[in-house]
């Protein structure tokens, strides 16, 4: 048996695969902000018990969690010192001397404070150049001096990012070395293990971020492996990555940056999967949760990975899934602002005290509180009836921080939160996909999480979007990824090429030093040699470019000058499709080799059924719910266990599952494939 974990704002969420069987098993429960390993725990006695199966039955544990994520939003991590090249001290604040998007023409939007002070970025007496050499040697004084008074200052972690350690490490390994001499206590980062390629400024920022998480995600991962072991003796526990793969608990310990935004690839995965079952290869990702909306593209059945991105507003050179965040969950805080306009999010009222509904104290509306007032959610068939919803005090919120202020009933004002909820999600689409050049017309819309099928027709209806699937196992989608993901390791190295010296044998020299590498870190993770496959990217840019694009090698073996001549044309093809421009006759750079080290997992075979069933489902209630344009009209209730393959029905309607509820709304019509989709299209 496998079993993933997704650890969300609200819900910590459980996937149990059994492979011999083929039975899937999933619950939730209440995260435990205060502790979140003790939710782990609860959860995880929670569904064994379902399943009625031992620990003993289990092969792995993959875990996505938000340990680091919330450390860098709250702001919660390590005293990090910074050690760099003498004359670089200040590259944190300089960055690229811009302002950022949203504030492009605001003169008084600043930057996000460094995570690291002055005081506490000192500089090493060094110099490496541009090809690797050493222009200066390393004093190592200066070095024992720095991390003294790093010891002084009570400093937790320190982040090394030496001038061209990419092309040579060797200055940053000694600096290293000295810190665990002078300051074993200090965790130490260095850049050319974390993010060893050029652009000094996000190579630091990954480093500094890297050495902010680690002793609070190392903390937490002890913590639970300790708590594991207690409870259920010594398990193989894997951790989520950003890139959409899986790392082993002892390597997640030093590469703390990766397991930032790990739960929304572990969604966007399961969406890969699930849509290529349902015939299609082009689909918009979207999960609602309890905290945060997250929003992300499949093309070709598999979903884009970028080689940089930002986390909280710093940049980082890793791997990851092209999955945007929004302040639009079911717990996001519905509020009237100064000039009178109704505002939804980003502020979240998380799991503690959750909406008001919930009746654990929240008084705030929420997203949650609105749905159950227009008759969307049943109040008691929440969580299977493990949960109870108070209407009343929905009502209450609803009415004393928006109806009243704003003049309306209760009803137009929950319905003016659905609205605004809906159109700050429409904007997160946009931003995704049309922004990136893709027309969402072309794609269905997939939705997940508690709160995504809930609106996931509507978005689909104000975006020009025609067919919707919702999945089984929705609300734990991001926890069914997890257990679907493989093992992965990402190398990559700089090398700067010009289109002349990018030689076929120089290359191949390149990518078997990164294959060396990989294959060692298998092997000390005892993953099988047969299940290991290797990918080869290159990034490429035109001459005189300042940014590249990522280009896959289909030859898995011994590079040839047709390979190259090959990655060449995709390079101006690929050039062409994304900014309508493209010349063969210009040369290109060849700026970074990457290489995906992937150690396979068994794939998972899900039950198909034939379509049989040709008539309608069976009513299991009806009652009054609010549709934009039609307002309250008697809705048919199906239960979502109660459809079978070939069945079909026409909206309005509601399906209430365990854990979730989809809203089918007039003119639209539900079907469910042999997979148990709901597949959900315009009539």
């Amino acid at each position: 048996m496998r079993l993933g974990i997704d650890v969300g704002g609200t819900f910590t969420d459980l996937v149990l695969i059994d492979d011999k069987t083929g039975n899937i098993h999933f619950t939730k429960t209440l995260t435990t902000p205060k502790d979140l390993a003790q939710g782990v725990m609860n959860g995880i006695e929670k569904i064994l018990k379902i399943s009625n199966s031992s620990s003993d039955d289990l092969e792995y544990i993959a875990h996505g969690t938000t340990i680091g994520t919330n450390a860098l939003i709250e702001r919660k991590g390590a005293k990090v010192g910074l050690i760099t090249t003498a004359g670089f001290r200040d590259i944190l604040e300089i960055a690229r001397i811009e302002r950022p998007d949203a504030g492009l023409y605001d003169i008084f939007v600043d930057l996000p404070e460094p995570l690291v002070p002055r005081y506490l970025r000192l500089e090493a007496e060094e110099r490496i150049g541009a090809d690797g050499e050493i222009v200066k040697p390393l004093d190592d004084n200066s070095v024992i001096n720095t991390v003294e008074k790093f010891k002084k200052e009570g400093v937790e972690a320190i982040a090394v990012c030496l001038l061209f350690s990419f092309r040579n490490s060797t200055h940053e390994n000694r600096v290293r070395e000295i810190c665990q001499e002078v300051f074993p206590q200090a965790d130490v980062t260095i850049s050319s293990e974390i993010a060893p390629e050029f652009r000094e400024f996000e190579r630091t920022s990954t480093t500094v971020i890297n050495a902010y998480l680690l002793p609070v995600t190392r903390q937490y991962i002890k913590s639970l492996q300790d708590r594991l072991g207690e409870k259920f003796g010594e398990m193989d526990l894997r951790i989520m990555q950003a890139s959409g793969g899986a790392m082993t608990a002892e390597v997640a310990k030093s590469h703390a940056v990766h397991m930032v935004n790990s739960g929304p690839a572990g969604g966007a995965l399961a969406t890969g999967l699930f849509g290529r079952l349902a015939g299609e290869d082009s689909i918009i990702s979207m999960d609602m949760g309890g905290t945060s909306f997250d929003v992300g593209l499949i093309v070709n059945g598999q979903p884009r990975i970028k080689s940089e991105g930002e986390f909280e507003g710093y940049p980082v050179k890793i791997p990851m899934i092209d999955v945007e965040g929004f302040g639009a969950g079911g717990g996001s805080i519905a509020w009237v602002d100064a000039g009178g306009a109704l505002n939804v999010g980003p502020q979240s009222a998380g799991a503690d005290p959750g909406p008001a509904c919930y009746g654990n104290g929240g008084e705030l509306p929420t997203v949650t509180d609105a749905n159950l007032v227009l008759g969307r959610l049943n109040p008691d068939y929440f969580l299977g009836s493990e949960m109870k919803l108070s209407r009343n005090l929905a009502e209450d919120a609803i009415r004393s921080f928006v109806a009243e202020p704003l003049n309306l009933s209760v009803e137009d004002a929950a319905a003016g939160i659905i609205r605004v909820v809906n159109a700050n999600m429409v904007r997160g689409i946009s931003a995704n996909s049309t922004q990136s050049g893709y027309d969402v017309r072309e794609f269905s819309l997939l939705a997940f999480g508690g709160a995504g099928p809930l609106h996931a027709v509507e978005l689909a209806e104000e975006t020009g979007i025609s067919r919707v699937i919702i999945p089984p196992y929705c609300a734990v989608f991001s926890a069914f990824g997890g257990v679907v993901s493989d093992i992965r390791h990402d190398y990559v190295q700089t090398i700067a090429y010009s289109q002349s010296d990018a030689t076929p044998e120089k290359l191949q020299a390149h990518f078997d030093e990164l294959a060396a590498q990989a294959d060692q870190l298998f092997k000390n993770e005892n993953v099988s040699p047969g299940s290991v496959h290797l990918e080869r990217l290159i990034d490429l840019r035109y001459e005189g470019q300042s940014y590249e694009l990522t280009i896959p090698i289909k030859n898995i073996g011994k590079l040839e000058q047709k390979d190259i001549d090959k990655i060449i044309a995709d390079f101006h093809s690929l050039h062409k499709r994304i900014y309508a421009y493209g010349d063969p006759s210009e040369l290109v750079e060849f700026i970074s080799l990457r290489l995906v080290g992937i150690g396979q997992v068994p794939k998972i075979e899900l039950l198909k059924e034939d379509s049989k069933e040709t008539s309608a489902p069976l009513q299991k209630a009806e009652r009054r719910v609010y549709f934009p344009g039609s307002g309250f009209v008697e809705t048919k209730i199906f239960e979502r266990e109660d459809l079978s393959p070939g069945m079909s029905f026409n909206g309005p309607s509601l399906v209430e599952e365990t854990t979730s509820t989809s809203v089918i709304p007039p003119e639209w019509t539900a079907k469910v494939d042999v997979y148990t989709n709901l597949v959900v299209s315009r009539n």
